[in-house]
């Protein structure tokens, strides 16, 4: 009964195809050979390795194993054993090599300065690098936006909206910029003709009331004249009727008989 509960030594095999040379690789000792020590052989980890694998859920490539621990390691030949492993350290499970992107970020920075950019490093027309019809889509709407939100804000009123809004559609503008200025000159320019407009008024206003006062003076002066005319026919009708002072002697003599 002892005598079963031996267990049999791993088969020493100097291939790594069996299984017990998977569980138990064979164990070389130190000899001496002319005076020189031969290192141990380190045990074939193939099948820990892919229980590890299996059990982080990874390639067996991210797998590492301490080589420190091989004997150690080598005795696992269940995944529980290998779990165990894991969260003593002695498998790890390594992160993913990703693509360094350092070296493209520090190029699109110095792009973005306007390095690298010379005539030299262009490749295709202008038109291929960047299409003329995007280009104008987005001048456009950032022209457009403008409008609308300074008709919103009631700086300025539809009609002016309608006339740039035109003038856009015809490639007037530049940029924002240019759009701005002009808006503000446009709005001064109809502010002064506002302001001239107002003085014109005024100024008729100012000339109609002279004329006005100019008028009052007439009619005085006509009602006047009209006067002295009244009294002139007067005077004269009374010459015509009244008898001369002659008339009134002879009338007042006495008479010869």
């Amino acid at each position: 009964f002892f005598f079963l509960m031996i267990r049999r030594p791993p088969r020493s095999t100097p291939k790594p195809s069996s299984a017990a040379s998977d569980v138990y690789k064979r164990q070389v000792s130190t000899q001496s050979t002319w005076g020189y020590k031969v290192q141990q052989e380190m045990p074939n980890l193939r099948l820990q390795k892919r229980l590890a694998a299996s059990v982080l859920k990874c390639g067996q490539k991210r797998v590492w194993l301490d080589p420190n621990e091989a004997s150690e390691i080598a005795l696992a030949n269940s995944r529980k054993n290998i779990r165990k492993l894991f969260k003593d350290g002695l498998i790890i499970k390594r992160h993913i090599h990703l693509h360094s992107r350092s070296r493209v970020r520090r190029m699109k920075e110095a792009k973005r300065k306007g390095r690298h950019t010379g005539m030299g490093k262009r490749e295709g027309t202008i038109n291929a690098r960047i299409s003329y019809k995007i280009l104008w889509m987005r001048r456009i709407r950032i022209l457009r936006r403008l409008l609308r939100k300074y008709r919103e804000l009631k700086k300025i009123d539809k009609h002016l909206y309608h006339s740039f809004y035109m003038k856009c559609k015809g490639n007037q503008f530049k940029n924002k910029y240019v759009l701005i200025e002009a808006v503000h000159k446009a709005k001064s320019e109809e502010k002064r003709a506002k302001e001239l407009g107002a003085q014109a008024e005024a100024k008729k206003a100012k000339k109609k009331k002279g004329e006005e006062k100019k008028e009052e003076p007439k009619e005085k002066v006509e009602e006047k004249k009209a006067e002295q005319d009244i009294y002139i026919w007067t005077y004269i009708c009374l010459l015509y009727t009244s008898p001369s002072p002659r008339d009134l002697s002879t009338s007042r003599m006495p008479s010869s008989a």
